[in-house]
């Protein structure tokens, strides 16, 4: 599972490589940490940090259910079946309690960008899998939900990252450039979803 997901991964990201690496270098920086290659990275400071560990770690707290979960999802080049089934029941859907699978990028994405940012701890979760039904509720409800939310595919979450200044987590995900980014200040979170690269 995990070999396919870093060859999709690998093909669908890289078919287009010439075109953007010399205008997105922090994509670039991205893509070839997640994928673990290391050509023209080596001087880099977060490739320093991110290639000799054996293991990718996310704290969640899900501020819904109170609940709360430390994941190692990753080992040794390989995702952890286990962990990845607790990562998604944890941000089930928790009006209607769906579970889905959540999108192996999002948490590579995850990952990355709480290294980017040096600040430890759980991110505080206020929505991540939403069904097509709570979706099209909160649809109704505000302008702010798409009607084509990727939450509904579990490529989305919207948190926060306590220590971490949210428009500092904002300018962090950005400069990944791996796929939306969305800010909420008055609201305090921010969407990080692993979509066509955008902002709002």
């Amino acid at each position: 599972m995990a070999q396919m997901y870093v060859w999709g991964f690998m093909t669908d990201h890289y078919r287009n490589a010439r075109h953007m690496s010399a205008h997105h270098p922090a994509r670039r920086r991205f893509l070839q940490t997640v994928l673990g290659t290391s050509a023209a990275l080596t001087t880099s400071p977060l490739w320093a940090s991110l290639h000799p560990v054996a293991e990718r770690r996310l704290e969640f707290t899900n501020l819904h259910t109170g609940e709360a979960l430390r994941a190692t999802f990753w080992v040794d080049g390989q995702y952890q079946k286990a962990e990845l089934t607790a990562v998604n029941r944890l941000l089930r859907d928790h009006r209607s309690g769906d579970v889905h699978p959540i999108d192996l990028k999002l948490l590579d994405q995850l990952y990355l960008l709480q290294q980017s940012v040096g600040v430890s701890g759980a991110f505080h979760v206020i929505s991540g899998y939403r069904s097509p039904k709570t979706n099209a509720k909160l649809h109704n409800q505000s302008s702010g939900v798409a009607k084509k939310s990727l939450h509904m595919q579990g490529r989305a979450i919207d948190i926060r990252l306590p220590g971490c200044k949210l428009k500092h987590l904002r300018q962090a995900a950005l400069d990944l450039g791996a796929g939306g980014v969305g800010y909420y200040p008055k609201s305090d979170f921010i969407h990080v979803d692993t979509g066509r690269v955008r902002r709002w």
